[in-house]
Formats: C-alpha cells, structure tokens, sequence
C-alpha cells in the first residue's frame, strides 16, 4: 500500500517563481510596511517613549505605542496558543524582543529607520530566566501514574536513575513569519504564513474584536513552519489594525532575528529517568518527571514525559511535568513536540540500562515491546515496532556493532553505533473538504488545509484522482483560504491523513450519486455527469473528531520507528561526525513515497541536529538570547548529513480509518536523536545526558578515559 512518488504538482509553480510566498505577494496592490520595534530589556517597565522623531522621518504614516495602539481585547490568563493576542497594550515588558513600538511607512527601509528613532527608556525588574526558578514544588501537570515505581526500584535488581537536559529550540523555517493585511469595504483579508488558519481566524478575530465572518485568512504557500506559524503572532495582530487604521494594505515582515523573540521556541526540559528491570531485561519500573519552561500566564505544557506511555510495557509506571514560569517568550509547538525531546533522553536512559544488564540495545527493546497500550489497556493499533527494529537492524549491519564501547577505531576516529526506537500519537480531527465535479471535465478539490511544502497539494490530488478513476493531470486543489471547509490545518502529522480520508469520502458520495442515476456499470464519468448534471456536481467528505470515532476508543493510535546511527568521534579533539544513518518506519499507507521519505529524513536531519548541534539558552543576567540568529544557533549542513536513509513498511491500518493511512511528518524526528547520543556512547563510552553532545562536555570524559 505504498503509493506511487509522483512530483509535486505544485513543483513547477515553484522553480519558476509563480508560488507566491506572503513577503511577495501583491494580491492587494501597492502595500505599506510595518517594522515592530523589540524591548531591549528581560523584564520591566517603560519609564518613557519618544516617537517625534519617528514621526517626521520620510515615508512614516503612523507611529504607535501603547499610548495610542487601538483598542483590543484582553489577554486571558493562561490563554491558548490562539486566544486573543492584542499588543502594545501596557507600558510592562514581559519578555525581551517584545513589542513596544510599530512604524509603518512607505517602504520596509523607511519603516525600519524610522523604527530605530524611536527613544525608549525602562525600569528594569529582576526576572527568572533559568529553569529551576519558576517551578513550584510540587505542581505536577498531565499526570499518568500505575502502580509504585518507588517500591518497584527499590526492589529491583537492576535499575538506572539518571538527570538528563535539552535546551531551547526554534524552528526557524525557510520562509520569516510574514503578513499582508488589507481592510476593504468592511472585510479584512489576511494574507498570512500560517499553519492551522481555522483555529488562527478565531483568535485574530477576538483581538479585533470582528466577527469571524468578516475576516478571510488566505495561506496558500508557505515556506515551512514546524510549529512556528500555529499560534497568533503580533505581525498578524499588528499589521490587521494598520490597514484597518489607515485603510491602506499593510505588510509585516519579521526578521530572522525577530524569529527569535517575537515567535515562540520550544521549551528547554530537565528530566529525571528511573527505570527497573529483571535481569532477562523486562521491565518492572518507567518513571519520567520532566521540568519544562512556559511563559508567564501561558498554557502550553512540552510533553517530554509522555513518549514512554505507549513505547514499552512495565507494570509500575509514572510520567509527570512540572511547568516552570519564567520571563522569557512563549513555548509552543515545535517539530515532534515532546517526541523530540523526550524519546532523545528516554532512549538514551533505556541504553543504560541495556548497558547494565550486559544486553544488545535491540534485544532489549524487543523483549519489551508489547501489543496493548500499557496504561489505556486497549490494543495498540498497528503496532509495527518489532518489524521496524528487526528490519533495521539487519540493512543496517547491527550484528556488527562494537560490543565494548571505545573499542573500534579508524585511524584518529572512534566508530560506535547506536539505536532507539520512535513513537508518534496519531491524531485524528474533525475536518471537511469539498470536491466538485465540472462538466468540462475538470475535479475541483478545496479545504483550508495548508501546505507547508510537505505535499499536500499533491497527495490530496492523488487521492481524488484514484477514488474518482481520472488522471491527476484533470484534479485542481485549492488549499489554505478560511472561505474554504475548514479543517484543523498543518501540525501534530493529522493533516495529510485527515484531509485524504475527507476528500476519499466526498469523491465516494460524488460517484454515487452518479452511480444512483447512471447505474453502476458506466464507463465514463464526465459524460454521465453533463447527461444527468449539466451543471456540475458537489459533494462534501468528512472526519469525525477522534472522541466522536469508534475505533479510537477501542484502539490507542500511533505510529512506530527505529532509527540506527553510526558516528565517528575524533579521539583528540571529541568532534562528533554523523557517518551514515537508516530509519525504518511503521505509518500505515503511504500515500505518496517520494514526499513521504522527504519528510521522513528531514525529520531525521532534525532529531541529528538535536543531539549534536542545536540549543540555546538565554543569557541568565538580561534575558535575552545570545545565540539570537542563524550565525549563532547552529544547524546542520549537508556536510553534516553524508548518509541517510528512510524505509517506509509496507502496512496498512485498518482501524486507524478506511484508507489505513496515518499521519508521517514529525515521526522521523522522534527517536533519531536518541541513536546519535548512544552511538556516541559506543564510540567513546563516555554518557553525555546535557543536550546537544559538543566537544565541549565530550572531551573531559575522553580526557578521563585516556
């Protein structure tokens, strides 16, 4: 059930420059510019603000701060990522970068100067900026917990206990969060890069306080998002009261160094890890108490400790968060949010544990594998993993894995390979998508789901085309307009899976509703269709949300990987290489194989970049972010990433819906840097639990080790 990798339909559209991305688009005419000006301190007060300055430069039309902003709707305490978002609403700086001024002129370069006139002063408030000052002892969030893990570790025979840390991530996208916003006859039009625009409309219209049915948000290409383009962001917020102000379009484009500060990251976590196990390896015992960074007032909670609830059995069992308020930006979503981060620790304490009972990593694993969700007591639909791991692990070449670490070596290099398995939840959302049928032969599929660059353009017309019997070259797909059905867009992986079994149903309804009039043995669609419906001929198709399913209530839905990773630590100067690395993954039909395995590695690259490369924290004093842009916060090249590999299972889930698809995007990114920290334990025998593995907290425990 692996679907054939066509190209893009979408493709020349983008090598020629015909996909418009939001900073290019004209859609609205001539546009103003808006330039956000950033708080320089961590937390405090404006004492004054002086914009006459700004507000004779050339081209300026309007200067605003939280003197004169227009009225908007107040924040919620602990607002979702898509609550009302007003700005420039009080003289307090909650954060650094944040908004405190707005300039919009004739043109970007007229709007940044005079941007940069703007005198500012503060009153600057000791703020908390590192991890374990904003938790309150014993607060515990999303608590799962069976049975006594104390009891169970203090009886078993072999045990790990071990404190592990990842630092803050950002997503930062090819395409800058962007807006256009234009105010037209009382409708406004928000041309905007975004992720979920059916959830982003009700939060914008709040601000606005506008009625959702006067507002349209119009994402149709998008240049990545990864979580950095769900929530509502001030260039949306800000760039919509503008053109409604001045009743001109206006443009707001962040920069990359705004990215940083005015969009938000992923929590930096601290994870405590006990696990218990028999001596033939079963476990006995998983606990995970995981200390997560939010925003003061924010209601986003990154889900490290959940990735262990479904991944092995054992009886005893605990996963818990603690959320610690601090004065810094918003966490939110980004690519596998709490997979990444939680599978990178977890699987790397499971490796200690195997290293403990003098068992192969694999076997392991497989030992502990099991059919029934551990906690939910239901099966696990589709469960895959053994096949994954097995299936890896002979491409591979496992069996010829060093057995002592430290042990193998290729001139100055050490060789060690590692292994760890992925897990994903597959979610499921209420979504609707429309498919017209047009008497000149042309199906016409539309729904607000947005494409990221990840296909869905693509395989939304491969479904429409197989379900409808017609070439793909006669399907059009429109995407990405709140004027469309609405669906719960890009991120969490649902979209693909949601949109294709929604638009598979409304092409069955079109054919029968042919089929009822024509009979079942006709030959030829569009003729049938310009005899009995000369006008065309519409059908909506549908997803229930996953509580309103069957299957997921008798089902626990996910998806399964293995990820094996060979590297090469220079044994004097601790540098770390990525020699090559395979996944093998279990995600029901793959709808289309080529944009599939592209998602699948770059979510590897990702889980690669976790362990060795990316992180920031902010600068303890000032809150600010020292590694603030790209020249900084270092991501991997292609020189990074020699060799790897994605193998997509031939499967097929039948009780995940009826075309047994799921979801594939975050999947690669889970486990794939637990791999790369083990390997770099087999290679040097040296544990590094603070991530990413650099040379710097690498080379004392070579130095140690001799």
């Amino acid at each position: 059930m692996i679907g054939e990798g066509i190209n893009r339909t979408d493709g020349p559209l983008k090598v020629t420059g015909g996909a418009t991305y939001t900073a290019d688009r004209q859609d609205a005419g001539a546009p103003l510019y808006g330039v956000i000006r950033g708080a320089g301190i961590g937390k405090g007060r404006i004492t004054f603000i002086d914009t006459r300055a700004a507000e004779v430069a050339p081209g300026v039309q309007v200067v605003w701060t939280y003197r004169n902003a227009p009225a908007q709707a107040p924040a919620r305490d602990y607002a979702d990522l898509n609550d009302a978002h007003p700005q420039l609403v009080g003289d307090r700086v909650d954060h650094y970068g944040a908004p405190v001024a707005f300039v919009v002129a004739n043109s970007f370069e007229e709007a940044r100067a005079a941007a940069g006139l703007v005198e500012i002063g503060y009153d600057v408030a000791s703020g908390a900026y590192e991890l374990d000052q904003g938790v309150q002892p014993g607060a515990w969030h999303n608590v799962s917990a069976f049975g006594d893990v104390d009891k169970a570790m203090a009886e078993g025979p072999v045990t790990v206990e071990a404190d592990y840390s990842t630092p803050y991530h950002f997503a930062q996208p090819m395409e800058p969060n962007a807006c256009l916003a234009s105010w037209h006859d009382g409708h406004l039009t928000v041309y905007l890069a975004a992720q979920m625009i059916s959830q982003l409309i009700e939060g914008l219209a709040a601000t606005l306080k506008l009625d959702q049915k006067h507002i349209t948000v119009d994402s149709a290409f998008v240049g990545g998002g990864f979580g950095s383009k769900i929530a509502l962001h001030a260039e949306a917020v800000l760039a919509s009261l503008a053109t409604m102000a001045l009743h001109r379009p206006v443009k707001v484009l962040l920069t990359r160094r705004q990215i940083f500060t005015i969009v938000g990251h992923r929590a930096a976590s601290h994870s405590r890890i006990r696990l218990a196990a028999t001596p033939d390896g079963r476990l006995t015992a998983i606990g995970h108490d995981a200390t997560v960074q939010t925003f003061r007032g924010g209601d986003w909670t990154e889900g490290v400790a959940t990735v262990s609830r479904a991944l092995y059995a054992a009886p005893n069992r605990l996963t818990r968060h603690a959320r610690s308020e601090l004065d810094l930006g918003t966490a939110e979503p980004v690519r596998g949010p709490g997979e990444l981060p939680g599978l990178m620790v977890f699987e790397s304490a499971i490796d200690e544990l195997a290293e403990k009972l003098d068992m192969d990593p694999v076997e392991l694993r497989l030992r502990n594998d099991t059919a029934v969700d551990p906690e939910r007591k239901i099966p696990l639909s589709g469960r895959r993993l053994a096949d994954c791991l097995r299936e890896g692990a002979k491409r591979f070449g496992w069996d010829n894995r060093p057995a002592v670490p430290g042990s193998r070596r290729d001139g100055r290099w050490l060789i060690g390979y590692g292994v760890a398995s992925s897990i994903r939840g597959h979610f499921q959302s209420a979504a609707e998508v429309s498919v017209r049928l047009l008497p000149e032969g042309r199906v016409v599929v539309t729904s607000d789901m947005t494409d990221l660059g990840t296909g869905t353009y693509t395989i939304v017309a491969q479904v429409a085309a197989a379900a409808l019997g017609v070439p793909v070259s006669q399907v059009t797909v429109e995407l990405a307009s709140t004027d469309h059905p609405s669906s719960m867009g890009s991120g969490g992986s649902w979209g693909a899976a949601n949109t294709s079994v929604a638009t598979d149903r409304a092409c069955q309804s079109l054919r029968d509703q042919i089929a009822a009039v024509a009979g079942t043995g006709y030959n030829d669609l569009f003729a049938e269709l310009r005899r009995h419906f000369p006008r065309g001929l519409e059908a909506t198709g549908k997803t229930l949300e996953s509580r309103d399913d069957p299957n997921y209530r008798r089902y626990s839905q996910f998806t399964y990987g293995a990820s094996f990773a060979e590297v090469g630590v220079d044994a004097d100067t601790g540098e770390v290489r990525l020699r090559r690395m395979l996944g093998v993954f279990s995600a029901g039909r793959i709808l289309n194989a080529k944009t599939a395995r592209s998602q699948l590695i770059g979510g590897m690259t990702w889980g690669v970049s976790a362990a060795l490369h990316e992180g920031s924290y902010p600068d303890p004093r000032h809150g600010n972010w020292p590694k603030g842009d790209l020249a900084e916060y270092l991501l991997p090249v292609h020189a990074d990433i020699p060799d790897i590999e994605a193998i997509m299972l031939d499967d097929f889930d039948e009780h995940a819906n009826h075309l047994g698809v799921k979801g594939i995007g975050e999947l690669g990114a889970g486990g794939t840097g637990g791999s790369v920290a083990n390997a770099v334990y087999n290679a040097t025998g040296v544990r590094v639990r603070d991530f990413p593995i650099t040379i710097a907290n690498l080379l004392p425990g070579l130095a140690a080790r001799g």
